[in-house]
């Protein structure tokens, strides 16, 4: 193989993904990837040969490669940390582990290894003038990881780009627990025949990003991307209360949960400047669902 790509968190949702791509679109490379399965599921693995899953935790990521003898990566997607804003209220030390000492680890071994680092950011750090990003505890470590990858290339030299996900949906999205996401919730109530819940007060707006979009930005971005800003959007926000009515069943109002932002909308100036255009619509996205899915 002529180069060996590392994706952390490649179990999961948008590593699944990710990895199908990168299969494509390096078709000399090899992939690895590393995973807690917190998230992750052993369902998601990809059979081909050129795929090998490690199970462990990025904290432990140069140990892990070391034992394993595998050649330097080329380049780091670092997917791997804990992504939900209400539940990092309750995870708080998960969250503090995995994406803080897990993306220290991720960022010391990424430069050691002479590898472009990829880190998948949050929009939560944009919202509210930048208040948002004290929200949470999510929202805070993923704002920290910001200024650390940023200081870490200064200190100590890094390549790096960093791309924002906006409300990532489609296929392959957690639709049951906790962690699930608002389409995958909001999808699973339909197929339940049950009435979408929709977080008071329902105006809150979310900029919805298909999965294939935010695959396609990925590699965009570690191919072309330097520095930081690239946002991976549609640049268009959907009020919640509206989305739930677009699967034309009843939906209801639930009580307002922490750490909830107001506004979410991309700015996609610096991600187009790379060739990326979002080419699906959530709208049309849930239309086709309810087509294939009559009540």
């Amino acid at each position: 193989m002529s180069q060996t790509l590392l994706v952390t968190g490649g179990a999961g949702f948008v590593g699944t993904a990710l990895i199908k791509s990168l299969l494509t679109e390096f078709p000399d490379a090899a992939v690895v990837s590393l995973d807690n399965y917190f998230t992750g599921t052993p369902e998601n693995h990809i059979n081909d040969p050129r795929v090998t899953y490690l199970e462990g935790s990025t904290t432990e990521i140069a140990k892990i490669w070391a034992g394993r003898g595998l050649p330097a990566p080329a380049l780091v997607f670092h997917l791997g940390e804990y992504s939900r804003i209400v539940q990092s209220f309750e995870d708080h030390d998960l969250t503090w582990d995995y994406n803080l000492l897990g993306t220290k680890e991720v960022v010391k071994f990424t430069a050691a290894a002479g590898a472009k680092l990829i880190y998948a950011g949050s929009s939560s750090k944009f919202g509210n003038d930048g208040d948002d990003e004290n929200l949470s505890p999510y929202a805070w470590t993923k704002a920290k990881n910001i200024e650390y990858i940023k200081n870490y290339s200064n200190w100590f030299g890094l390549n790096y780009a960093i791309a924002y996900f906006y409300n990532v949906y489609g296929p392959g999205q957690i639709g049951n627990g906790k962690y699930a996401t608002v389409i995958g919730i909001f999808e699973r109530q339909y197929l339940a025949g049950e009435p979408l819940t929709v977080v008071s007060p329902g105006t809150q707006t979310r900029d919805f990003t298909h999965i294939e979009d935010i695959v396609r930005g990925l590699i965009l971005v570690a191919r072309g991307g330097d520095g930081d800003g690239y946002l991976l959007g549609t640049g268009r926000e959907w009020p919640l209360a509206e989305v739930a009515a677009m699967f034309g069943v009843e939906f209801k109002l639930i009580p307002a949960l922490p750490g909830e932002r107001v506004r979410g909308k991309a700015d996609l100036t610096k991600a187009a400047g790379l060739g990326w255009q979002p080419q699906k619509q959530l709208n049309e996205y849930i239309a086709e669902f309810v087509a294939a899915n009559p009540r």
